[in-house]
């Protein structure tokens, strides 16, 4: 399991989430990176702050998702204005990289 700290600035406005996303196990290690930080890129990008991420490394699912055993888990920690969460549930819901997301609103 791998977490990366960031920085965090306090801006008004903005809602805590947290965002389980599962990527897809045939991808090659580059194209996990690059899937990870296009998500980032599009938080950062809509005004949000990211504080952490977590990569959970490879799992075996509970149950077949798109004929896939196993997926890359990722967990992100981040403050989006509450407007553009769903922007970014259809941008993640277009990925064909990512095969199942859980977007949280904490508090």
């Amino acid at each position: 399991m791998t977490s990366k700290k960031v920085v965090e600035q306090e801006d008004e406005g903005l809602c805590d989430y947290e965002l389980i996303y599962i990527i897809s196990p045939e991808i090659t290690d580059e194209k996990l990176e690059a899937t990870i930080n296009t998500v980032n890129q599009f938080i950062s990008g809509k005004g949000g702050t990211i504080s952490d991420i977590e990569q959970w490394g490879k799992r075996r699912l509970a149950y077949p998702i798109k004929n896939f055993e196993e997926g890359h888990y990722v967990l992100a920690r981040f403050k989006l204005k509450p407007g553009q969460n769903r922007e970014l549930e259809t941008n993640l819901k277009i990925s064909e990289d990512i095969i199942r997301h859980l977007l949280l609103k904490l508090g």
